[in-house]
């Protein structure tokens, strides 16, 4: 859940790299190892030119999937059992009556389950789905789900998904979450809860999830943690059309894609566009992510939110116009915190976490007219066995018993340290940072970089209570900016959200941010 800060300290709102050219997306070759191996308005946003496949400063690439979906076989390949459309949960019924490794091809028209809610597709491990031109699996708004079942190494490709109604919090495609799953080519749109879910080792590329009621992806295993995901080429653009955060204020349950509780993703190449709400989140112990040469715009809440989690790698990112909804409306409604388009909440890089790398590095991104910058943001109340910890029951990485984080221990080491998510060892560097009021159209507060903790006052055995945890983050968690270039009126805001400071100060003593980094106040202004 996203944590932000209000007057009295607390508050809970809070094995390939594809050359993808047949759908619009160019991915990126470069990838540190070892990690995971990767193998391109909402309706019809595809192809409006704002979204440029070039552009000064760096701009990426943008995988324009949902225009031009890559076609299916046209014919069945050689051993495939044929799927009529015409015949009413065919689908299903020839998966049960087949065996493991069976491929399955959809004839061009529309494909019905039977009329009842749990009807749906369980796969048998290793088989394949492959749909023809203009096949299209509809759920007709009364099935709630397309694929379940624990099968392994499933294949959905080809084909378009839509019409299913999967509870809130609940998903269409690999509905229970199995392992080594590949969803590619593939369009699922206009489903209640979530297009896809995911387990171990699943791929999602080269796919359209778009229009669907929570999230595109919910990247959730109940049981456990998610290993080795990669999201790579895909257009993730106008889900969350059920606007579950007005339904269940501060549920954090919504947004372009959501992940919990994964230990390793390369989020790559991706087109990821106005979604309402958060275009990327990750919440609550993630760990290990690469997310590089997307495209994140135009999304109403942030582009990226990396919460409660561990070390990232987050570069060669386009990051334009996004969080101008809720940027405004927490403004306008007299909030002061800088709600920010990179929002890092009590995350950051912890070494004895293996990963690729030990710190979360945030460089080479392109940031250009979004409703503020970067926000690293520590929440003191908000620590493990605190009742302010909206993860309810889980803890950090270090510290397996939920129990330890007590009194008397919790006040030294080394508990102390680790019963709590810190924003720590974060290094902010050669990115561009670009804003025009004008653009965005505000008065105040969408022109802020932060670095800042609240008061700590809750709960009253609480050892972090005070300045404690907004001087260590501002001073002493090895949290820096610097050999970035600015362009526009920025301020800077350090230790609380009282504190704002212009770009000399920020640079000075006692904060000694942004070395090496360069402001042209002058445009944008």
């Amino acid at each position: 859940m996203r944590i932000t800060w209000r007057r009295g300290g607390l508050s809970a709102a809070a094995p390939l790299v594809l050359a993808l050219l047949a759908t619009g997306c160019v991915g990126t070759s470069e990838k540190p190892s070892p990690g995971p191996s990767a193998s391109a308005s909402p309706s019809d946003s595809s192809s409006d030119s704002s979204a440029d496949s070039s552009s000064p400063s760096g701009a990426r690439p943008v995988a324009r999937v949902c225009a031009k979906p890559a076609a299916g076989p046209a014919k069945a390949p050689a051993g495939a059992v044929t799927v009529d459309p015409a015949v009413v949960g065919d689908l299903a019924a020839k998966t049960r009556d087949s065996p493991a490794h069976t491929t399955f091809w959809l004839r061009p028209g529309k494909h019905r389950l039977a009329p009842d809610p749990y009807a749906q597709v369980v796969p048998k491990e290793g088989n394949r789905y492959l749909g023809a031109p203009g096949a299209v699996l509809d759920g007709a708004r009364t099935n709630r789900y397309a694929f379940g079942g624990t099968a392994r190494d499933v294949t959905v490709s080809h084909l378009t998904v839509r019409g299913f109604v999967a509870p809130h919090d609940e998903g269409v495609v690999n509905h229970d979450s199995a392992d080594g799953w590949v969803i590619e080519h593939a369009t699922v749109q206009d489903n209640s809860g979530a297009g896809l879910m995911a387990g171990d080792r699943q791929m999602v590329r080269a796919s359209c999830l778009r229009r669907n009621g929570q999230y595109g992806l919910n990247a959730y295993k109940g049981d456990g943690t998610i290993n080795d995901l990669v999201v790579e080429g895909n257009e993730i653009v106008g889900n969350n059309t059920g606007d579950w955060e007005r339904e269940r204020p501060g549920c954090g349950c919504t947004g372009g894609v959501k992940f919990w509780a994964v230990q390793g993703a390369d989020i790559r190449g991706n087109w990821v566009h106005d979604n309402r709400g958060t275009g990327l989140w990750a919440d609550t112990n993630n760990n290990d992510f690469l997310i590089e040469g997307n495209v994140v715009e135009s999304n109403d809440g942030a582009a990226l939110i990396y919460e409660t989690s561990y070390n990232a790698i987050v570069r060669k990112n386009t990051i334009r116009r996004n969080n101008w909804v809720e940027g405004r409306a927490n403004t306008d409604g007299g909030d002061d915190f800088p709600f920010a388009t990179v929002y890092i909440s009590e995350s950051g890089g912890e070494p004895r976490v293996e990963a690729r790398t030990d710190r979360i590095e945030i460089y080479g991104n392109l940031m250009e007219d979004n409703w503020s910058g970067i926000t690293l943001w520590e929440n003191a109340d908000r620590f493990c066995n605190s009742p302010a910890n909206t993860s309810s029951g889980d803890c950090t990485l270090l510290v397996k018993d939920v129990g330890r984080c007590a009194r008397p221990a919790i006040a030294k080491a080394p508990l102390y340290a680790d019963c709590r998510w810190k924003t720590q060892r974060v290094d902010v560097h050669d990115n561009r940072f670009v804003l025009d009021r004008t653009v965005v159209e505000c008065t105040r507060n969408c022109d802020r970089m932060a670095l800042l903790a609240n008061y700590g006052t809750y709960p009253d055995w609480s050892p972090y209570q005070g300045e404690r945890v907004a001087e260590a983050v501002t001073h002493r968690q090895d949290n820096r900016w610097h050999d970035n270039v600015y362009v526009g009126p920025w301020k800077f805001v350090a230790h609380d959200p009282s504190t704002v400071l212009d770009f000399g100060q920020w640079q000075g003593a006692p904060y000694r941010q942004d070395a090496g980094s360069t402001l042209r106040a002058r445009d944008g202004g």
